[in-house]
Order: C-alpha cells, then structure tokens, then sequence
C-alpha cells in the first residue's frame, strides 16, 4: 500500500515542530527493493566515505549531487510522495540539492554530531533556510542502532555557527545545551518506508549503533527555486527543474530490483 500525507496536518507540525513523520509512505516491498540494490551496489560501496564522530566512531555515507533516471535512489528523490510534499512545505518549487545513502553499520556505526543542515548550506551560497531534507528509513530504525534525534521546535532558534567535530562539524556546544533544556527531544524510530521531512534549521544527531542491526537511510534534499545560490558551480548544484515522477513510475522503477 502506497501511503498518502495529510498536507494540513504536515504542514502546521512542519511549521511549529520543524519536522513531520510519515508512516509507510513507502511500501515495505519498495524499501525491500531499494536495501537489495544499495547492498549489491558496487559504485556505493566504492563512493562511501567515513566520518568520525568526536570519539572516533565511525558512520559512512555515499553523497550524489547527480540524478540518473534508471536510479532507484533517484526514483524516490523524483517521487511526487516526496517532492510534492517538499513543495507545499517549503512553499515554492523544489529541485534536487543532493541525495545521500547513510550506512551505519552494526556495532561500529559512529555517532552524528548535534547539527543543522542549513548550518553547512549556507556557507554553499544559499541565503535563505528555505531548505530541507526527506530521510527514508531503508532499514528499520531504533534507539538502539542510532536512530535521528530532532529537538522539536529547534528550527526557530535559526543559523548558529558550526565547529569542527572529528570529520564532522557539530554547532555550537552552548546553544546545543541551551536549546537541549528548551526543546523536547524526540527520537525518531522508524519502520521501513516511513519517511521524516525536516527543516534545514532543525538540530539532529544520531547515536553510535551499538546494536547487532544496520541502520541503512536514504536522505533527499531539497532547495526552493527562489533560493537558488548565488555561488555558481558551488558544492551542490544550482537551480534546475526536478521532474517529479508519478507513483505508479517510482514503484515500477524500484520493484525493477526484487
């Protein structure tokens, strides 16, 4: 069953929490289909990187800032569940920023340092936090194998200043403090196809996964038309339409690979 989003009720906790949960947007089969090609893609495996967090754990992730229309990941980043449902939330047009497959293996998998996106995005030319990011859950997602942590209504406190962590950059350690005792924290488990949208400006981390489990995500980002950066041939890609695909052609395209 292919999940469908309540765009009043996503919009308001978007606008007042920074962030929406959507259970079984995707269909377990699809998730199934997307965790076969990412675990027997060899050009993943060969682009992931590691990060380490402040301890030294270490987290992998794979970053596209390309779409190839024969892509499962680009399929989902094309999705009108996804896009269209960026559009209303950001309220403009989106194109795709980048994707990325996060790979936070058993036992080994790092820790994701108290951050914003729009904390590194800014410094790539974009103005305006009017950006934000889908994470898909490939691989079911606990607190026991590090699932994302938000602190809900963070998005309001806007840009701080972002530090070197390890290989990561973590914001800034007193107003994580601060906005930790102002700001309730959720941690977002996550089934298999549910997917998280979350402003650009909203705190997140993730704990180290200690469990026997892999936590495998796909994360879609997105800019608005009218923020296009004024940086060209920066980091991540200037402003060019996204076609956004119907739900019928992104399921064809992921069940490709059962």
């Amino acid at each position: 069953m292919i999940g469908t989003i309540d765009l009043g009720f996503a919009k308001e906790a978007f606008q007042n929490k920074g962030f929406f949960l959507a259970r079984s947007l995707f269909a377990a089969d699809e998730m199934q289909a997307l965790l076969r090609y990412a675990r027997e893609d060899s050009q993943l495996a060969t682009e992931a990187y590691v990060r380490r967090d402040a301890t030294g754990g270490q987290s992998k992730l794979a970053l596209r800032n390309d779409l190839d229309d024969h892509s499962p990941y680009s399929a989902v980043v094309r999705s009108k569940r996804v896009a269209s449902t960026m559009q209303a939330l950001l309220g403009d047009e989106v194109y795709h920023y980048h994707h990325k497959m996060m790979l936070k293996e058993p036992r080994v998998g790092g820790a994701w340092e108290w951050h914003q996106d729009y904390g590194y995005w800014y410094n790539n030319g974009c103005l305006y936090p009017d950006m934000a990011s889908c994470l898909i859950a490939v691989d079911r997602a606990t607190q026991a194998n590090g699932c994302l942590q938000v602190l809900s209504g963070s998005h309001r406190i806007g840009r701080v200043e972002h530090f070197t962590t390890g290989d990561q950059k973590g914001a800034d350690a007193l107003r994580v403090a601060e906005a930790i005792k102002r700001h309730e924290l959720v941690f977002c488990e996550m089934e298999p196809g549910d997917a998280l949208f979350f402003h650009g400006n909203l705190f997140h981390c993730s704990s180290k996964n200690l469990s026997q489990d892999p936590r495998w995500s796909l994360i879609c980002c997105y800019n608005t038309k009218h923020n296009d950066p004024y940086i060209i041939d920066g980091r991540h890609p200037n402003y060019s339409r996204l076609e956004i695909w119907d739900d019928q052609k992104v399921r064809q395209e992921l069940l490709k690979n059962l």
